[in-house]
């Protein structure tokens, strides 16, 4: 006789819904003691809960899941995509305005890279947007030192394997050259790590500015370096193929003014 499943959900996937971390980062939490449920410290991630349990990570209440959320974030270059840094360098999350609530990267953009990062509530929707099967489109505006010929750049448009790792045919324009340097645009949907710096590397050339103008449907468009802008849920409700939801008009948040 096969005994009935607990009721409820496993502790890390309510914690990602209720957007306090990914599911993993989640579970990473309550190894470290940082979550209580009903009062009792946990130190495994084999647990059910359910609406009727008091979850608390770090002495804060979790309260009920928000619907899902993206904004739109006009990284600057010189912080590091991750909430903790080893190094104690400034992070994305550090630079974000007071009132955001507790969000999750898309992706990232490393250290010296710039322009459009994807900002979540939601821990699904994260993984979804990761997942390489979404195969959304990212663009990238790409300045190079030098030139580059048209047969380097084939070799881009054709796939290129660069010790021992394939990267997709990606789609590459010759913009123009501007004095000792030379812009291009170029577009991926894998997005692996350092992957336009690593293939320009390959070809003979070495990227100096790096800015990602747009994710699959979502753009940068005149978003301003450090502003942040929630896209509407309509939008989202329609790209992710959500339901339910009343739409709220987007909201443009500049960053907090630094303390003097």
């Amino acid at each position: 006789m096969t005994q009935n499943a607990p009721p409820g959900d496993r502790i890390a996937k309510v914690l990602s819904r209720a957007g306090i971390a990914s599911r993993r980062e989640a579970e990473r939490m309550i190894e470290s003691g940082r979550v209580r449920v009903n009062g009792k410290l946990i130190d495994s991630a084999a647990l059910n809960v359910t609406a009727q349990d008091k979850i608390v990570v770090d002495g804060k209440p979790v309260g009920e899941p928000e619907p899902p959320r993206i904004w739109l974030y006009h990284k600057p270059a010189g912080l590091v995509t991750t909430e903790r840094d080893e190094r104690d360098r400034d992070t994305v999350f550090d630079a974000l305005p007071d009132d955001m609530p507790r969000v999750m990267s898309v992706g990232r953009l490393d250290i010296n890279s710039e322009g459009l990062l994807l900002l979540t509530n939601d821990g699904g929707v994260k993984r979804r947007l990761e997942l390489p099967s979404t195969g959304w489109l990212r663009r990238y505006r790409v300045r190079i030192k030098g030139s580059a010929s048209e047969a380097k750049l084939d070799q881009l448009r054709e796939g290129i394997t660069v010790e021992g790792i394939n990267y997709q045919p990606m789609v590459v324009t010759f913009d123009r050259q501007q004095g000792a340097n030379a812009w291009l645009t170029i577009s991926i949907r894998e997005g692996k790590n350092r992957e336009i710096r690593r293939v320009m590397e390959a070809i003979g050339t070495t990227v100096n500015r790096l800015i990602r103008v747009s994710y699959g449907p979502f753009q940068l468009g005149d978003l301003k370096a450090g502003d942040v802008e929630e896209v509407k849920r309509r939008v989202v409700r329609d790209q992710l193929g959500l339901e339910g939801e009343k739409p709220q008009p987007s909201r443009r948040r500049k960053p907090p003014r630094p303390a003097k």
